[in-house]
């Protein structure tokens, strides 16, 4: 908004010339969404206390885990709500609205916010953990990931192929199997954010850090010069999602504000579902499907660890962790959950600064 109004006064004021970067709007996007979080988060806090939307805690699985989460009980869940919104709002003062990468990621994000704010609703009605069925959460999730598949197909402009990190210019071409692909990249980057969601700060912490370290990627695939010096596709346009990413990772910091240990207000499905889809969808947009294993490799591990516990669980009767996903199976072996949380985030550190390393190790 402010790029269509203001970047065309340049010619009034030179001034208004610093629309035109997107390092400028990023970095405005980045700081409006975190203050939007940290001032809306309050009211939004209240207002969930005053409805009795809390967090109703898990009583399947470890005999310990009630014992360790029961201090989790009742506090306000679905604050995803004000980190979706400063999001939402922050993208839409700073970034070229004409950017067709920006309007299809406004609608994924506002599409898994829906079914994720579903599945919370189903929870409270309910008054367990458990909200919508597999089936039915799946489908929500599914319409918009082959939504998006044909749209990249079809549309979009965007290659059939796959970048492999470490090899310089080594290119798979999936064809006609990218569409799966691609519905298989939404599903699990949401779930598996979704997964990782379980302790105070730990997802809001690890996609902050996600976030900023595929800002960094989207600028440089939407730069012609260094994505030609680096070997890497370059995707026209693809540079805006960088303001996009940035408002990310600061609205996820400004919910990190109330999230962290101990939690005053949880995001639910109602933001972990759609944040989770943020970082896949931009995965897919500039090409760095694969390097999203590693800048991800938190969330790759939450979700690879529940899916193994649940077959080894169903095919030999014996579970593989203490409990799924991998952060309560450290928490139950006596970790402090702020220390879980904690190295959980330098390892996401870690990751990142690998995953954006790559692009010089070719």
């Amino acid at each position: 908004m402010l790029y269509f109004f203001l970047y065309p006064l340049r010619e009034y004021f030179f001034g208004f010339n610093v629309f035109r970067y997107i390092t400028f709007r990023a970095a405005g996007a980045g700081t409006t969404a975190f203050l939007l979080s940290v001032l809306f988060g309050p009211v939004v806090i209240q207002r969930l206390e005053l409805l009795g939307i809390g967090q109703t805690v898990r009583t399947e699985g470890h005999p310990k885990f009630k014992e360790l989460h029961h201090g989790k009980e009742g506090v306000p869940t679905m604050g995803g709500l004000f980190v979706v919104f400063s999001i939402v709002f922050s993208v839409l003062l700073w970034a070229d609205l004409s950017n067709r990468f920006i309007l299809v990621m406004l609608l994924v994000t506002l599409w898994l916010t829906f079914v994720g704010f579903i599945d919370d609703a189903i929870k409270l009605w309910r008054g367990d953990a458990k909200g919508m069925t597999i089936a039915m959460k799946l489908s929500g999730q599914l319409i918009l990931a082959i939504a998006l598949s044909v749209w990249v197909m079809v549309d979009s402009g965007l290659s059939t192929h796959l970048e492999l990190p470490f090899f310089k210019e080594a290119m798979i071409d999936l064809s006609f199997l990218y569409l799966p692909f691609v519905v298989l990249v939404i599903i699990g980057s949401s779930n598996a954010v979704n997964l990782t969601d379980g302790l105070d700060g730990l997802a809001a912490g690890c996609i902050a850090i996600a976030a900023f370290a595929y800002s960094i990627l989207s600028y440089i695939a939407g730069h012609a010069e260094f994505s030609s010096y680096l070997h890497i596709s370059y995707v026209a346009e693809s540079g805006e999602l960088a303001v996009f990413c940035i408002a990310v990772a600061g609205a996820a910091l400004g919910f990190l504000w109330f999230n962290s240990y101990p939690a005053a207000v949880f995001m639910g499905d109602t933001g972990a579902l759609a944040l989770g889809g943020i970082l896949g969808a931009t995965a897919i947009f500039i090409k760095k499907e694969l390097l999203l294993l590693i800048i991800g490799g938190i969330f790759v591990a939450e979700a690879a660890s529940t899916l193994a516990q649940i077959i080894s669980f169903r095919m030999f009767k014996k579970r593989i962790f203490l409990m799924a996903p991998l952060h309560h199976h450290f928490q139950l072996k006596g970790w402090p959950e702020n220390k879980v949380t904690v190295r959980f985030w330098i390892i996401a550190v870690i990751l990142a600064v690998t995953g954006i390393a790559t692009l010089k190790l070719r």
